[in-house]
């Protein structure tokens, strides 16, 4: 890292004047670029966006995605724009100068406003944030560091993700608990019929609802609040889990009503590889042990869940550019352009006799993810034609009682892309 660049990155903690720092300590050139653009979008409502295509060929211009490969699995792991990798190297490049000066005393300097940042895009407390690796980190924080004894009754479902439900299982096989296994007959497309589906499972032996905000097999979004309210009135506490959610649509934490909460910022937000956040309500983190201990693991601190050892300074300090690149779009025009992709496609092929669908209709209960079905074709046998004919990935999903295609296409995803995907999907479907 150059002087100039060491310079602003220590300048960005003293204050600069820029409603975008994290980018502009790293390229000055594009972080004003960026202001001037999201200045002008602040000007009209977010709707307005949605189908600008000079707007969003800009933001598609920012990554560095390849040319011969159509991606449309962003909801596994999102590619990063090209300066959130260059923040990443060079932090990396600088932390190689003198790493146990560089990576402990300047860059992890960072830390304390990259939490105000981050809870700045999540609504909550900043002391309510830690910063960590990824959603199954913090959610396995939380599943392990809950006061639970023998015969206390946890409810989740059997289209939660495998590293929760595993998780849950080891705690059932050495502690005692008892899980009560909801079966979710998605698509589901009412809040109220959600909420109640949970609520019937309710117990006087009921201490936690686990609640995926967004099931990842098929992009049904779920009403945290609705489930988090019928909870909370009988003494339950609430875990979200936002791996696909946070930066994806909008939405603040505080608005679910849960008391735990963890994401992927690899995911929708676009950081590097390998990082995540986990909220915990202020008065409920004393409450909670440490995954890896600390001097105070029942203390009342959120930094307790931070005691990770050595590990990669740089990664966690471009999270910074992430976020200030998120900001250009914003939350609600991110979600009205990853819906408008979402349908786009799906129009093409929805009356297709032989086509379905596994995600909802109902508006607000989905966005960028949609997860499709042809009568007569396995989900591997239309993935693979996809991108052996067509170049065009994507991934099979045969969970429970969900079989499917999952496409998630993402804001550098173009019209064209999506075009030639409808027409291979129709070609399937005759």
């Amino acid at each position: 890292m150059q002087t100039n660049s060491r310079r602003n990155f220590i300048r960005l903690f003293s204050g600069a004047a820029t409603t975008l720092p994290f980018l502009y300590a790293v390229n000055p050139t594009f972080g004003r670029s960026a202001e001037e653009m999201k200045k002008t979008l602040d000007t009209a409502p977010p709707s307005a966006f949605a189908q600008d295509e000079d707007f969003w060929g800009w933001i598609r211009e920012a990554y560095t995605v390849s040319a011969n490969i159509i991606n449309l699995n962003n909801g596994g792991v999102a590619p990063q724009p090209k300066v959130v990798q260059d923040a990443h190297i060079r932090y990396y490049q600088y932390a190689n100068e003198a790493p146990s000066y560089y990576m402990w005393q300047i860059l992890d300097q960072g830390r304390e406003p990259l939490r105000e940042k981050l809870a700045s895009l999540c609504g909550c407390d900043k002391e309510e944030i830690a910063i960590n690796r990824n959603a199954t980190e913090g959610l396995n924080t939380v599943i392990f560091g809950l006061n639970l004894k023998a015969g206390d009754e946890v409810v989740l479902t059997k289209q939660d993700y495998p590293n929760m439900i595993n998780a849950w299982k080891q705690r059932e096989k050495r502690d005692g608990i008892k899980l009560v296994w909801l079966d979710l007959p998605l698509p589901m497309e009412s809040d109220d019929e959600i909420a109640a589906f949970y609520s019937k499972a309710f117990s006087n032996k009921t201490k936690v609802v686990m609640v995926t905000h967004l099931i990842n097999w098929t992009g049904q979004i779920m009403p945290v609040r609705k489930i988090a309210d019928a909870a909370h009135a009988r003494g339950i506490e609430v875990i979200a889990d936002g791996a696909h959610t946070l930066a994806h649509f909008d939405f603040k934490i505080e608005d679910l009503g849960c008391d735990y909460f963890a994401s992927s910022l690899h995911k929708w937000l676009s950081a590097p590889f390998g990082s995540g956040l986990l909220y915990i309500k202020k008065e409920k983190i004393k409450n909670i042990w440490a995954l890896l201990s600390n001097n105070e693991p029942d203390g009342p601190d959120i930094r307790k869940f931070e005691s990770l050892g050595t590990r990669s300074f740089a990664s966690e300090m471009a999270i910074g550019s992430a976020v200030d690149f998120h900001d250009v779009m914003g939350n609600k025009r991110k979600e009205e352009r990853l819906r408008f992709l979402k349908n786009y496609w799906v129009d093409q092929i929805k009356d297709l006799p032989k086509v379905s669908f596994n995600q909802p209709k109902t508006k607000h209960l989905t966005c960028a993810i949609a997860s499709v079905a042809i009568e007569g074709k396995k989900p591997e046998e239309i993935s693979s034609e996809l991108f052996s004919k067509h170049k065009i990935h994507t991934v099979a999903i045969n969970w429970e009682n969900i079989h499917g295609v999952r496409i998630t296409p993402n804001v550098y995803t173009s019209l064209k892309d999506l075009d030639k995907l409808a027409s291979a999907l129709k070609k399937m479907a005759v």
